[in-house]
């Protein structure tokens, strides 16, 4: 379910509601399905462990930028806008990992008149480890 927010109504500080999926084969296929990515070490254990993973297979960095940007989306509504997205891959999402996407408001302004938020965000692993660090702008409106 998506819900609106409103500029007006967020503060430094503020953190986004988590926004969690387990991944693994089932979820790669589709991401890969509907980017034309089927590479071998994203669909075959022994490739993966030939590029240098010894848990084989393993997952897209771009999916965990799809994640960040599904968190974002969720948590704006349909009012809003998702202006930038940026982000590092530094860890490897295994199969079965648990991925969150946690956000937090580091400044609000208005900018070229536009209502902008700017957040940190990021994507943790079941260990809290941080595998996609980031930032995003988002341009909310007002009540």
């Amino acid at each position: 379910m998506t819900t609106n927010v409103y500029f007006d109504e967020i503060d430094i500080g503020d953190t986004l509601p988590e926004w969690s999926r387990t991944t693994g084969f089932m979820e790669w296929n589709r991401y890969a399905a509907i980017n034309d990515e089927f590479v071998p070490f994203h669909m075959d254990d022994a490739a993966g462990r030939q590029a240098g993973n010894e848990q084989g297979a393993f997952g897209m960095g771009n999916l965990r930028y799809a994640y960040i940007v599904n968190a974002l989306k969720q948590w704006i509504g349909d009012e809003a806008e998702i202006r930038e997205v940026g982000c590092q891959y530094r860890a490897i999402n295994q199969q079965g990992d648990l991925l969150t996407v946690t956000g937090t408001v580091l400044d609000k302004r208005v900018e070229d008149g536009e209502q902008r938020v700017y957040l940190e965000v990021n994507v943790k692993n079941q260990t809290g480890a941080d595998t996609c660090p980031g930032h995003a702008i988002v341009v909310l409106p007002t009540r």
